[in-house]
């Protein structure tokens, strides 16, 4: 009796560990064109963190499809998205929560170079 209670305790544990988990942080591009680089800094500081869009199978974030994004603390970020044909775009304070979807639109670009 007492192995099958601690056995339920055990796997009800895990359970709730992997729960806790979540999915991730995950940008959403709902900007009209595919982003080939994202970074993000605190902001302000201009310190750029590494390419994110590497942690997707073909290196890309294709318009309306989410990637998942790793080694960030929830808090406030700026990010700089790069688009094919060198086109670089800021977003400013980006609000990312643990375990939660962020989105970014054409509209939150801003200091795109040509």
């Amino acid at each position: 009796m007492r192995w099958t209670l601690a056995l339920a305790a055990l796997l009800s544990a895990s359970a709730n560990e992997v729960a806790a988990q979540g999915k991730g942080v995950r940008l959403w591009n709902l900007t009209t064109a595919t982003i080939s680089e994202f970074q993000l800094s605190l902001p302000g500081k201009n310190d750029w963190g590494p390419n994110q869009t590497l942690n997707d199978k073909d290196k890309e974030v294709d318009h309306d499809e989410r990637l998942r994004i790793t080694g960030v603390e929830p808090g406030r970020y700026d990010a700089k998205v790069g688009y094919r044909g060198s086109k670089h775009c800021f977003v400013r304070g980006i609000e990312i929560k643990a375990d939660a979807v962020f989105s970014i639109a054409d509209k939150d670009l801003k200091d795109c170079n040509k």
